[in-house]
């Protein structure tokens, strides 16, 4: 991605480029021992059109780079590599198993006199390990959504099954990788949480038992309003990586104008249902066609004996989405799937009515929200409960955010100094900006903060924090 910085006072432009995959790669040292099979040790390759002898060279060279620093400690090998003009990043999710990505730094291009060629500068230091190392993980967790293990390929169909798998998945899905919008939310992986009354919440809770009860094949149940979690039946790493999945790339692509602020939907009787809204967003685009697919993705979640593999169906009504999950070894037909649009329509859409109803209400009561002199993240990593005020927009190809990268870069390196030590700390910096950065970290949580008070000096941003936390999480213990 290119991004062009004007110089005004020597009316020449700088050229930005920001990082980008160069190559992602996975690789079983194992499969090829001898010299000659040394093809053999490659499962997946990108970019595909790379010559044969460069791709082998390319894992030899991190094969070696894995087993040098394993002399030095035999347990934790290499987890990336700096170069003046890109960083590899190493990750070995099974055993023998490796995933190698390699980023190209980000560049600036500043022009020359006499017509010379422009000089490129690497910025070297821009890159987040963190963040990258965090984003190789995500690659390898959404493929076990979907495929389940590395392992179970193998077992089901050997390598020719696993190679098969890997180019089918990874060739649609690294296409959707941008990594220009990669930045801390994605070293936490949260959930976004939706506020509710406890009447509301009780009411969500009452549809999910009911439609469990009436369909008795359901197994698990997860309920989302506006992209934010409100119930979910699953493992918490298994919903991490689903919820992932549903509010970066399925969601955006059935996005649809939302009905909060209109009218609640008429809730009137039509041949004995209510009227609803409710879709299929995975299966049936269209109950009344005749031609309907009534197939579903399948997921792959913890089970006692390992894991499970699931039919994935997603439906939602107006901002609300319910996802159920049943096990895949069930054959679900027409029957089932109008069974449940009967079921789930009516009710669902009265619920997102309700839900927008007590959303707006609650907004009117806290009045009109003006511009703060704050804005911050918070993560828990005790139920994986995220809120960022920082960022305005978030999905696999955009990262809006309202501050400057620079200070989301202060924050990543905060949050590399809270991962070195186990104990609770604050950190506050001084940005150049004149912007004050405070970073928290108590008790599995983390708050970093951005406030705009160039004139404060240190007890006064300690005080404006300390009421931030007052505020904003009054029933949250930060160490002081």
């Amino acid at each position: 991605m290119l991004m062009i910085s004007p110089k005004m006072a020597s009316g020449v432009q700088e050229k930005q480029y920001t990082p980008c995959l160069l190559s992602f790669f996975i690789y079983n040292p194992t499969f090829g021992p001898r010299e000659g099979e040394e093809e053999k040790k490659i499962l997946f390759y990108h970019p595909s059109d790379v010559e044969k002898n460069e791709k082998i060279r390319n894992v030899g060279l991190c094969e070696a780079i894995v087993q040098f620093t394993r002399t030095f400690c035999p347990t934790k090998p290499a987890k990336s590599l700096h170069t003046q003009k890109n960083r590899q990043f190493f990750f070995e999710p099974e055993e023998n198993f490796w995933i190698v990505m390699v980023v190209r730094n980000p560049i600036i291009e500043k022009p020359n006199k006499d017509g010379k060629p422009p000089t490129a500068e690497y910025q070297e230091e821009e890159m987040l390990d963190t963040v990258y190392g965090a984003v190789v993980k995500q690659c390898y967790s959404m493929y076990k959504l979907f495929n389940g293990t590395f392992s179970r390929a193998m077992e089901a169909g050997g390598v020719e099954l696993l190679i098969q798998k890997l180019e089918k998945f990874f060739y649609r899905y690294l296409q959707a990788l941008h990594l220009q919008s990669c930045d801390l939310l994605d070293v936490f992986g949260g959930i976004s949480f939706f506020p509710l009354d406890k009447m509301t919440y009780l009411k969500i809770q009452s549809f999910v038992n009911r439609v469990e009860e009436s369909l008795s094949l359901i197994k698990y149940t997860a309920f989302l309003y506006n992209d934010q979690l409100i119930w979910s039946g699953l493992e918490q790493d298994d919903m991490r990586i689903l919820y992932k999945y549903l509010t970066t790339s399925l969601f955006p692509r059935h996005s649809e104008p939302e009905l909060a602020g209109r009218d609640s939907p008429l809730r009137l009787e039509v041949a004995g249902n209510l009227l609803h809204y409710g879709r299929f967003l995975t299966g049936p685009a269209n109950l009344k066609d005749p031609e309907a697919k009534f197939r579903f993705p399948k997921i792959f979640v913890t089970a006692e004996d390992g894991y499970e593999e699931l039919h994935l169906i997603v439906y939602k009504a107006m901002s609300a989405a319910a996802c159920f999950m049943i096990s895949a070894s069930v054959e679900l037909t027409r029957e089932f799937c109008e069974q449940l649009d009967s079921l789930v329509g009516p009710q669902l859409t009265l619920l997102a009515s309700d839900i927008c109803e007590q959303f707006t209400i609650n907004r009117r009561i806290s009045g009109p929200e003006k511009e703060p002199q704050f804005k911050f993240i918070y993560f828990n990593h005790m139920n994986l409960a995220e809120k960022s005020t920082i960022h305005m927009r978030k999905t696999a190809s955009v990262c809006l955010t309202s501050v400057h990268p620079d200070l989301m870069k202060i924050l990543g390196d905060i949050n590399c100094d809270f991962a070195r030590v186990d104990e609770d700390e604050e950190i506050i910096v001084k940005a150049m900006t004149d912007y004050w950065v405070v970073g928290k970290k108590s008790d599995q949580r983390e708050l970093y903060v951005i406030l705009n008070q160039k004139n404060a000096n240190l007890i006064e941003v300690n005080e404006e924090v300390k009421r931030l936390c007052a505020t904003q999480f009054n029933n949250i213990f930060f160490l002081d």
